[in-house]
């Protein structure tokens, strides 16, 4: 009597799963045609899903994001090898504004507004690429004020006078204005205090559940990351060393020692660990 063994394609999903909203196959990126910096790196983005990008400062999650809505170029980086697949199409070499149509728009790091309007015009600015009408982006407004009430109350204030907090909150609504199928957040929790991160988490999570969006988010804080997304993968040096659901990952004792900071004393190397098994991960 034989046993059926479920085939899995080099992706790791069992045959007959539905293929991603956003795939990454084994990328390559390198700066100044000279510094290799992602060294193989491929994941997956599951529709309606939050998906973590976890990793220490310079393991590479900003240079994944870039490389997916191709800004790379604008600091003499490129893919150098593998794909970028959105929808079933290989994006990599699209120009920014071709993949905001389609729905990939990145949230930068760093709360990016444009200090000299006011909020209400940071956020109508999200909307440049649509072409449905002004009823329309009147009522996405209104739904951004729903997720954001602040905003609503700072609305006529130039941005560049508003707090930390709110202009972050500022750069996802007017990435909300493009009606994204899936947000790139890059470091959404960057130098805010531990109350205003909690609630900025929050409503990501709410917009991913009430509104549908698939988020891929950067993040430092594995802790606050891993409690919202679905799954995770850890980036060291440019490599993806560790990936699974975000339940699993919080499990993980590595994890746990290593970003957690739940046991153990001294950083170190996920390659110093005997659990450490980097998978092979080209197609």
């Amino acid at each position: 009597m034989s046993t059926a063994v479920l085939e899995r394609p080099p992706t790791g999903r069992p045959v007959g799963e539905r293929e991603p909203l956003l795939a990454v196959h084994n990328i390559e990126v390198v700066y100044d045609h000279v510094v290799l910096v992602l060294k193989g790196v491929s994941l997956e983005v599951a529709e309606g899903s939050i998906v973590a990008l976890l990793g220490a400062n310079g393991a590479g999650k900003t240079t994944t994001l870039k490389a997916i809505s191709n800004l790379l170029r604008t600091e003499r980086g490129e893919v150098t090898r593998g794909s970028i697949v959105f929808r079933g199409e290989d994006v990599h070499a699209l120009d920014p504004p071709a993949l905001v149509r389609r729905g990939v728009v990145q949230v930068m790091e760093g709360r990016h507004v444009f200090e000299h309007l006011t909020v209400e015009e940071n956020l109508l600015t999200g909307a440049y690429t649509r072409k449905d009408g002004r009823e329309a982006i009147r009522r996405d407004l209104e739904m951004v004020y729903d997720y954001f009430p602040r905003l609503r109350e700072r609305r006529r204030s130039l941005a560049g006078y508003t707090s930390g907090g709110e202009q972050q909150m500022c750069a996802i609504g007017r990435a909300l204005m493009a009606r994204p199928k899936v947000m790139l957040l890059d470091e959404p929790s960057m130098g805010l205090a531990p109350q205003l991160v909690e609630e900025i988490f929050e409503i990501v999570g709410r917009l991913n559940r009430q509104e549908g969006v698939t988020i891929l988010l950067a993040e430092q804080n594995t802790n606050v990351a891993l409690r919202y997304a679905h799954y995770g993968y850890i980036l060291e040096n440019g490599r993806v060393v560790l990936d699974g659901t975000a339940e699993a990952l919080r499990n993980n004792e590595d994890v746990k020692e290593f970003y957690l900071g739940l046991a153990g004393s001294g950083r170190k190397s996920f390659r110093d660990i005997k659990s450490y098994k980097r998978r092979k991960r080209w197609l």
